[in-house]
């Protein structure tokens, strides 16, 4: 299912609700550009997210943009790590419901 090619499509899908694929395009340059937090660190942040919603589309082009946007091999293995605590921590505190 995974094929970076899909993304084509998005055109498509965009042709069949204009207002909200230009709000989501929006949203989504906005929230990834400079600001408070550097470009840099905001897409390193999108690598821990999309690692931890398994998005392979979004890992591709956030790895491309963090690299673009200076991110070191080092940074890149901090925010994979960072997204697999996260998952393993949300695991052990969920775990907690089902003791008695």
């Amino acid at each position: 299912m995974y094929k970076m090619d899909n993304l084509k499509k998005i055109g498509t899908l965009g042709q069949h609700a204009p207002q909200v694929m230009k709000a989501f395009q929006n949203l989504d340059q906005m929230a990834l550009a400079d600001g408070a937090i550097p470009k840099k660190y905001k897409e390193l942040m999108a690598i821990a997210v999309a690692l931890t919603t398994q998005c392979p589309y979004c890992l591709e082009i956030h790895k491309k943009n963090a690299l673009k946007a200076g991110a070191s091999n080092e940074e890149l293995a901090e925010a994979i790590f960072l997204a697999a605590a996260l998952r393993a921590g949300a695991a052990v505190v969920h775990g907690t419901h089902l003791l008695e």
